[in-house]
């Protein structure tokens, strides 16, 4: 079942459930879909490209917590905690910061980069590998730790 197959399902689940903040993200989220598939002219996003739609829908969610906190809207924080939950079930895993080392020394050898100029190279072949996975702000400090040494 397609990443897009799972969310018409659950928006189903949540229509027969009468789960009303459920409700109201299925149907956010298969319009960014919609609105993405337009731009792109494609008849169906493939499950990268849904992936991709979904982590800026996440990340939307993440400074909009940030933000409320600091306007100290409690009751915007808990729907946009609520959304961000129901959007990360869709997301791949993210890897823990020692699996991340690893990759980048292996981007590393791979990229032979030396100094910090070769960051954005490695970055690039990183993120290109292992988009999904990796949390680009944990990368780039990882990077920068690396070839700082």
């Amino acid at each position: 079942m397609s990443i897009l197959e799972k969310i018409k399902s659950d928006l189903k689940e949540a229509m027969k459930n009468k789960d009303e903040a459920s409700l109201l993200t299925y149907r956010g989220l298969l319009s960014v879909i919609h609105n993405k598939e337009i731009e792109l002219k494609k008849k169906e996003l493939t499950d990268k490209e849904v992936i991709s739609t979904l982590e800026i829908q996440a990340k939307q969610r993440r400074d909009s917590i940030i933000e409320f906190e600091k306007g100290g809207r409690d009751d915007l924080i808990e729907k946009e905690k609520k959304e961000l939950k129901l959007i990360e079930e869709y997301l791949p895993q993210k890897l823990g910061e020692e699996e991340i080392k690893k990759i980048v020394d292996e981007v590393i050898k791979k990229t032979k980069a030396t100094e910090l100029k070769d960051m954005g190279r490695v970055m690039a072949e990183l993120m290109k590998e292992n988009k999904g996975q990796i949390d680009g702000a944990t990368a780039s400090r990882i990077v920068k730790e690396k070839l700082n040494k």
